[in-house]
């Protein structure tokens, strides 16, 4: 069997948003204003219970958080005492109104977001512009639920780093 590999090259809008606020107050008031997500749509989905599971989602958060993960607990591997968290936010039903039109975009979504504090006790969070990551995929539908994105991560954001 021979491989079919393809490749492109896209440019990605890098974000970084700095705090005046310390790390701990940022992240408190980031995981404050986005919940974490209800995960038990994922079982109703799988019992075959889709209209409860629509229910549920749309009862949630416009944005959650669907995980996160200590990086700068990892980075004590290497010596380092650094604040890090990366954290997933999204919304599975926004991720269907994308992922129907182009199942790639599920590469995507959610969103990674890194709330970090540097060597210099700046604080920032960093993430790729949505409107960027997806608009590689040239799909008007996709592009515009992109950008309504855009907004929604940038203005919790940026309200919990004010």
């Amino acid at each position: 069997m021979t491989e079919q590999v393809s490749s492109t090259s896209v440019t990605i809008e890098h974000v970084t948003l700095r705090s005046p606020k310390t790390f701990e107050t940022v992240r408190s008031a980031l995981e404050a204003s986005v919940p974490p997500l209800d995960h038990a749509y994922a079982k109703l989905l799988l019992d075959g219970q889709v209209d409860e599971a629509c229910a549920l989602l749309e009862r949630q958060a416009p944005l959650s958080i669907f995980g996160s993960r200590d990086h700068g607990g990892l980075l004590l591997t290497a010596g380092l005492i650094r604040k890090a968290v990366q954290y997933d936010i999204g919304n599975p039903l926004t991720a269907a109104r994308m992922t129907r039109h182009v199942l790639s975009a599920a590469l995507y979504a959610p969103i990674r977001v890194l709330l970090r504090e540097d060597a210099e006790g700046v604080v920032a969070f960093e993430y790729d512009r949505p409107a960027s990551t997806f608009g590689q995929f040239r799909y008007p539908e996709v592009d515009a639920v992109a950008a309504a994105l855009d907004e929604q991560l940038r203005g919790v954001l940026a309200a919990a780093a004010a």
